[in-house]
């Protein structure tokens, strides 16, 4: 009955019958509508929370927590966690993943859409600290994953750049001399000029950009003095890359950035 219960609740969650923010009846009013005892409904609660669709915390009534983001994000750390990816494959998918959000772009996007990316490269060439760089860049290649109007290759893209930008800020140890050595010139006249092969519809330039953009940040990534630091004892940083997963993402830690 807790299998059934919990993929009642789950369907109605994933249609939207119940939204993301609305609270659960209380076990008692769902105990009688599906004829159970308690302890079953509490079974079916822990199993939905476990998946991150419902939060049990505070001791306040179960609310439901669907977010496609938080979601995508688990379950992709886990894969990468537990094949022990290296960080040059799974950045190389982001590479692949972004050449494609170009080729959907080049259709699709509007001249609103074009403009904001444009916007988007202009703010990720100032470079005054790491923490507000980084954050103008991720930006900056989430507004490109977007304007390809491919939801679910915008949220693929979303999440692996967090994780691109996320190991590039840990190997700069800060420093914004590493950082302008990773994401710095000549990579940002690069940024600008995808954006402007999307804007005149040549998808095949905008694609070889993009390529090109990916390959030089992961050489310049691996060339940071840090990272050459850790490939002594881990070569493909997949020691590194499963750490900072575990350290940053999770059902935890992505209910506390909802607040």
């Amino acid at each position: 009955m807790a299998d059934q219960i919990v993929e009642d609740l789950r369907s109605q969650i994933l249609s939207g019958a119940l939204p993301d923010g609305a609270r659960l009846p209380s076990e008692r009013e769902l105990a009688a509508h599906y004829d159970v005892s308690a302890p079953t409904i509490r079974e079916a609660i822990r199993v939905l929370a476990a998946m991150g669709l419902l939060s049990t915390r505070n001791g306040s009534r179960t609310t439901v927590t669907a977010d496609g983001n938080t979601l995508l994000a688990v379950s992709i750390a886990s894969v990468v966690q537990f094949e022990k990816m290296s960080a040059g494959d799974v950045l190389g998918l982001l590479g692949a993943l972004n050449a494609y959000a170009v080729e959907q772009a080049v259709e699709r996007a509007s001249d609103e859409d074009i403009a904001g990316l444009r916007s988007a490269a202009e703010q990720a060439a100032e470079i005054v600290d790491v923490e507000s760089a980084a954050a103008a860049l991720k930006h900056y290649f989430v507004t490109l994953s977007a304007i390809s109007h491919n939801p679910l290759l915008a949220a693929l893209c979303r999440f692996i750049t967090e994780i691109q930008i996320g190991l590039a800020v840990e190997l700069s140890g800060g420093s914004t001399e590493d950082w302008r050595l990773v994401a710095g010139s000549p990579l940002h006249m690069t940024r600008m000029d995808i954006a402007e092969a999307i804007a005149q519809r040549d998808s095949a330039r905008a694609v070889q950009l993009l390529r090109d953009y990916h390959s030089r940040v992961i050489e310049r990534t691996r060339s940071s003095p840090r990272a050459k630091e850790i490939r002594q004892t881990d070569p493909g940083l997949t020691a590194f890359l499963s750490s900072w997963l575990g350290a940053n993402v999770g059902l935890g830690s992505a209910l506390d950035k909802r607040g």
